[in-house]
């Protein structure tokens, strides 16, 4: 199934794509829709069809929590001069940061460093504690594309990344929650990653190149705290990022940013200033 959350003129609203056709699933957005515990039943009925011009909101709008991964991409991890890790470098985000796929990503007075993070995103559709291998791959409702867009200038002020991780209306999510019996590879998905600045591919990697799965993302974060249905994890980003570059690139007004994960879509972000 493929899942999203829709910007109506009553609210947001959950949907099931049927081809171009939007069927209402009866709740507000996908988050609302996973905290059901029979929402794979729930997502299949039949509903009202609402119309096709409705904006695509964040797929899910109010997450309980939005976990991310650092340096979990080898070519990554190595253009940033660190060595693999043991074990998953992780750091949150809060709901404020969250726009939809195609809303404007507007740049941060703050921060003159603005840069790009294509990810893989994990959807949590069930709670999840101390999770075995089984119990981990069972607790992903699916997928979608995200971007960990990241003020560089703030993330160095300290050891700690969140202040340039976090930055109000940043992180595009979406467009669609794509269901693992619908991906190649499934829960170990082996997907073409691409970040396009313009014209220019910045960012292409394999979701099978992922040091750190998303089966082991998740056994791993619910050793520390219980997932919950609508939990978002950003699971990381490949080489290619602004940063890394001689001279550093970073986002300026008025280019195109777009993240595509194929056979869960994209998101295509018009970079304005503040």
């Amino acid at each position: 199934m493929r899942l999203a959350t829709i910007r109506t003129s009553d609210g947001t609203r959950a949907v099931r794509l049927d081809g171009d056709d939007r069927i209402d699933l009866g709740v507000t957005d996908v988050g609302a829709l996973l905290a059901d515990p029979d929402w794979e039943a729930r997502a299949g009925r039949d509903g009202d069809t609402l119309g096709r011009d409705a904006a695509f909101a964040p797929l899910v709008p109010d997450p309980g929590k939005i976990v991310c991964v650092g340096l979990n991409y080898a070519p990554h991890i190595r253009e940033m001069g660190r060595d693999l890790p043991e074990h998953p470098t992780l750091f949150a985000k809060f709901r404020e940061s969250l726009i939809g796929p195609y809303d404007p990503l507007v740049l941060p007075e703050e921060s003159a460093a603005v840069d790009w993070e294509g990810e893989l995103t994990v959807v949590i559709g069930r709670a999840v504690r101390r999770a075995d291998e089984q119990a981990a791959a069972a607790a992903i409702a699916g997928f979608t594309v995200a971007n960990d867009v990241t003020t560089r200038d703030w993330q160095y002020r300290t050891k700690q990344w969140l202040q340039g991780k976090t930055f109000e209306a940043t992180t595009p999510v979406g467009p669609v929650l794509v269901t693992p019996d619908e991906v190649p590879g499934g829960v170990a998905p082996d997907l073409r990653l691409r970040t396009i600045l313009g014209d220019e591919v910045v960012q292409e990697a394999r979701t099978s190149e992922l040091v750190f799965d998303p089966v082991a993302l998740v056994q791993y974060v619910s050793q520390i705290v219980t997932l919950r249905p609508g939990d978002l994890v950003l699971t990381g980003t490949p080489g290619g990022v602004g940063h890394a570059r001689t001279p550093p690139r970073y986002l300026q007004d008025g280019d195109v940013l777009v993240t595509e994960i194929e056979h869960l879509g994209r998101c295509r972000n018009e970079v304005r200033k503040a």
